[in-house]
């Protein structure tokens, strides 16, 4: 066929199809392939009240839904734009059978109708895989509650249902109803979108109003567990509204319900109001709101009614404060303003069959005229739940052209199974009108929701978006300004408690975790927020803060120094006894031979000189930050040097007393203490014993050193090494004034003893001083506290030491250098003699 002849036929085919005769109908359209429509161009909000007579209520006789029309529109407008664009469905007519629901009240009979048979017949069959229904697909219902009923037929056949308004989160179980998707984002992502708009204006005292059926009760129940698991948001109070007849005349018992409803709104402090309902159970309640000029009021929309047209006409409502609203995307639909008000001209019936008597609620004699008055608002509001009908229709011509395999110029026309395509809506992946339309594995479409603000300015959008949500990143993004119905237009505030200051905890007032009352963090402590609001943490142990504090600083630390002028003194009295400990150990043992270093105890003497030279090297332990070391140097290596002193002091004192005064009436006993080397086995024990005390002390104690809050300046921290050495001291402390007593004892007995050996006056000296001195320290510990107690430690430890030192010792010194005459075994013989004289 040549190019003219191509051509002449077209016309001609072109001619035919203008001189055809519209439909005479808008529920109606012939075609290969059928799409079913289910909408709501009526309801009846008071649910199935036609279950109680055998006949199908007619939608006709409730109020008109001016938003079901339009989306029904969106349907047809689809299926006539692709038909007219042959590159998707080339050869291929849709056609499709609109049926209204009623909102509710009428589901059952229009699902029988799309799954039966062109001859209305519904066969029982065992296997439906190559059963051929009415329909290849359906487009709804618009509410949750219906397509719930509709899915369960429809799964049964694998029917594909898209709808493109039911949000509940039912309808994600895909073991349920694994024929059902849909063109919007599921109802958790609407509660979400809710949230995260109230934490951005921080309003966390809000209250919830719910419509008395599956609606209100499924989205109420998901932001209460949305709230629970986020726990920033507090319901003040929830109410069910009560729902209207069909003719909207209220009874004295709803009147009542309202009253009570808005009496309790004016009464409370929350300002943010949730309404979860379908519109049309809100017109009464509004009513009721400018009846009792119930302002400064954010109300906050769900989808059902965010855009309602209707609604939006009751003018005054700008009055009763500021109208948000959570609905989907907006989209411009290029020639579908001019679509929605097209009427359609009388045309014998489509030739599929069809008719209008055998179905029904396939009329609607005032919807064009209606909808035509709201035209102007429904384009200024811009094309948003429509995009989502328009899109399911152009999901279910991308299966079917994936499925018929379709090139640029024909389509293979053959039956088309219905859980066959449902395979092929599943892999849809396309761009439409700058959107990528794709089902997750839910079988939602994660398209963008708008929060919009209702607008009565006729110079601008009535619905106009100020931020968007993002499902697939869970998240509120481009957030403008909001025109607020308050003075200066300032944000509302709707929080049982206003925010504490930094530094002051919460501390809850009532079953609300959102009201509380704030107290002051008191020094010592600070609030973290990021962890816990109601609680003032304790600042670690070298920490510290003010009052009203949010973090902690480092306390300085206090310890003795060694440019403190205490430390210096004592360090200079240390090095003075090291240097004469360490000439007297010198002196002694170039003199070891003489009577006056044997009578001072021999090589006793050295086990005394020994330690006190240690003694005094071990100074530096007490100063600068305590440690583990140094503190066991404390507790431990001080008290056992001076214990061995003591006790070598006592044993040298008893043993003097013994030999001139109880040797010779025992002298076996006497010849035992020296076989048995008596006066070492004591040192020995007595050392033994003191390191029980020490470890036992210890034990029960902590050897770490730890820090102390100084009592007079809490920003010092005072390093010492535990806290119970008070007691320990007192247990240290308790043996050594013993053995001190002793010695004092036997050297007061040892007052008549010659004078080489007379040492009473010079171990009462230093033993006096040792008793005085450990005293006046455990006093000092009882009354001060911080680093004056470890200067008077370290004192007391020195000059007991050089009590020991210079006072038994020196005396002798002095003896051995002064006074050699003394030093000879000829002059304590006479000086023996001459008491042994005075004794007979």
């Amino acid at each position: 066929m040549g190019l003219w002849a191509r051509m002449l036929c077209s016309l001609l085919f072109l001619l035919q199809v203008l001189a055809e005769p519209a439909e005479n109908s808008n529920f109606h359209l012939a075609g290969d392939y059928l799409l079913g429509g289910l909408f709501s161009l009526h309801a009846n909000v008071k649910g199935t009240v036609h279950l109680n007579i055998l006949q199908v209520p007619k939608c006709k006789e409730y109020d008109m839904k001016v938003l079901g029309y339009n989306l029904m529109q969106a349907m047809r407008f689809a299926v006539e734009e692709i038909n007219a664009h042959s590159s998707l469905l080339p050869g291929v007519l849709l056609g499709y059978e609109i049926v209204d629901i009623c909102y509710l009240s009428n589901n059952v009979q229009p699902v029988l109708y799309f799954l039966a048979q062109k001859d209305y017949s519904l066969p029982i069959l065992k296997d439906y895989s190559h059963y051929v229904p009415h329909v290849v697909a359906v487009i709804g219902p618009d509410n949750s509650e219906s397509t719930i009923t509709v899915a369960n037929f429809l799964s049964l056949f694998l029917l594909p249902q898209i709808t493109y308004s039911a949000i509940s989160d039912q309808l994600r179980d895909k073991q349920r109803f694994p024929a059902m998707l849909r063109t919007v984002p599921s109802g958790s992502h609407h509660i979400e979108a809710m949230v995260q708009l109230m934490i951005h204006f921080r309003w966390n005292w809000i209250v919830v109003l719910v419509s008395n059926d599956e609606y209100g009760r499924d989205n109420s129940q998901l932001l209460n567990q949305r709230l629970l698991s986020g726990g920033d948001i507090c319901i003040a109070f929830q109410e069910v509204l009560p729902t209207p007849a069909p003719n909207q005349i209220m009874t004295p018992t709803e009147q009542a319900q309202l009253e009570a409803i808005l009496r309790k709104l004016q009464q409370t402090t929350a300002r943010v109001v949730i309404v979860f309902s379908p519109e049309l159970a809100l017109r009464n309640f509004f009513l009721t709101v400018l009846r009792w000029n119930l302002t400064n009021t954010v109300w906050i929309a769900s989808e059902s009614w965010s855009i309602d047209p209707v609604l939006h006409n009751l003018t005054e409502l700008r009055h009763t404060g500021t109208f948000l609203g959570i609905t989907i995307q907006r989209v411009p639909m290029p020639g579908f303003s001019e679509f929605r008000v097209r009427g359609t001209r009388d045309s014998p019936p489509p030739s599929s069959g069809t008719s209008q008597q055998t179905t029904c609620n396939q009329e609607c004699d005032a919807c064009l005229n209606i909808t035509a008055s709201f035209n102007n608002i429904l384009t200024l509001s811009g094309e948003r739940v429509v995009y989502s009908v328009y899109s399911a229709v152009y999901a279910v011509a991308h299966a079917l052209h994936s499925l018929l395999g379709c090139n640029q110029t024909n389509c293979a026309k053959k039956v088309v199974y219905p859980w066959r395509l449902l395979q092929e809506i599943w892999k849809v992946n396309f761009t439409l009108l700058g959107n990528q339309i794709f089902f997750d594995e839910q079988g939602d479409v994660p398209v963008r929701l708008d929060i919009i603000q209702w607008r009565w300015d006729l110079s601008q959008n009535p619905f106009q978006s100020f931020a968007s949500y993002h499902p697939m990143q869970r998240e509120l993004k481009h957030i403008g300004n909001v025109s607020w119905h308050t003075p200066d237009n300032t944000i509302p505030v709707s929080m049982c408690s206003k925010n504490c200051r930094p530094g002051q905890m919460k501390r809850p007032v009532g079953l609300h975790p959102c009201c509380f009352e704030c107290l002051d963090c008191m020094p010592g402590t600070f609030l973290n927020q990021s962890a816990d609001e109601f609680d003032c943490q304790p600042c670690p142990s070298a920490s510290w803060s003010h009052k009203n504090a949010i973090s902690c600083f480092k306390r300085h630390l206090a310890f003795l120094e060694w440019q403190e002028v205490p430390t210096i003194i004592v360090v200079i009295l240390a090095v003075l006894g090291f240097l004469s400990t360490l000439t007297i150990l010198v002196i002694f043992w170039r003199h070891y031979q003489t009577p006056m270093v044997r009578s001072a105890g021999g090589p006793m003497c050295f086990l005394m000189l020994t330690p006190l030279l240690l003694v005094f090297g071990m100074v530096p332990v007490y100063v600068g930050p305590p440690t583990v070391f140094t503190c066991i140097c404390r507790q431990a290596f001080f008290t056992l040097c001076f214990t061995i002193c003591i006790s070598c002091i006592a044993v040298r004192s008893f043993q003097i007393v013994y030999i001139f005064k109880m040797a010779r009436r025992l002298p076996r006993a006497y010849g035992f203490w020296v076989r048995y080397h008596g006066p070492y086995v004591f040192v020995a024990l007595m050392t033994a014993i003191k390191a029980a005390i020490i470890a036992g002390n210890m034990l029960t104690t902590t050897i770490n050193p730890i820090g102390r809050t100084d009592p007079e300046d809490p920003n010092i921290l005072i390093l010492s090494c535990h806290p119970n050495y008070r007691n320990g001291l007192l247990f240290n402390t308790s043996m050594d004034l013993l053995l001190s007593m002793v010695g004092f004892s036997f050297a007061y007995m040892g007052k008549e003893l010659p004078t080489n050996y007379n040492e009473a006056k010079f171990i009462t000296l230093s033993m006096t001083f040792s008793f005085t001195s450990s005293i006046s320290l455990c006093t000092f510990m009882s009354v001060h506290d911080g680093v004056l107690v470890t200067i008077m430690d370290l004192l007391v430890t020195v000059l007991n030491f050089l009590a020991i030192s210079l006072g038994y010792f020196g005396p002798k010194c002095y003896m051995i250098l002064f006074c050699p005459e003394r030093n000879t075994p000829a002059y304590f013989n006479s000086m023996i003699q001459g008491y042994t004289m005075r004794k007979d």
